[in-house]
């Protein structure tokens, strides 16, 4: 099922016991809530297209190949680029809803932790 999102958005792929797996497409020039989660990490493979990846911190450049570990608790945000970015996303923990999303910095008007 896909799901819209300002800035792009996401399909569960696939899940199983303490893991989902799935698709992000950002639109070029958007981005992800500047966000951390409480109860799981995520480990994220660009699968096509490029832009920016922030772990802590750290950006990385995004193209085709790059993966990024983001460890439970860590601040985190992709940012399309040139073209839409799309990203394989691999969750992992004992809660993995969509609620253990805080919100830093939000582009698009949603509600801030």
């Amino acid at each position: 099922m896909r799901v819209d999102r300002p800035w792009g958005w996401y399909e569960h792929l696939l899940s199983g016991d303490g893991y989902k797996v799935k698709r992000l497409l950002v639109f070029k020039g958007q981005q992800l809530s500047l966000q951390r989660h409480q109860y799981r990490s995520e480990s994220w493979t660009v699968a096509s297209g490029d832009g920016l990846l922030l772990c802590n911190n750290e950006w990385v450049e995004a193209h085709p190949g790059v993966m990024l570990t983001i460890p439970v608790g860590a601040v985190h945000r992709a940012r399309g680029g040139q073209c839409d970015l799309v990203i394989i996303e691999v969750q992992h923990g004992d809660d993995l809803r969509e609620e253990d999303i805080e919100r830093l910095q939000d582009d698009y008007g949603r509600v801030i932790a």
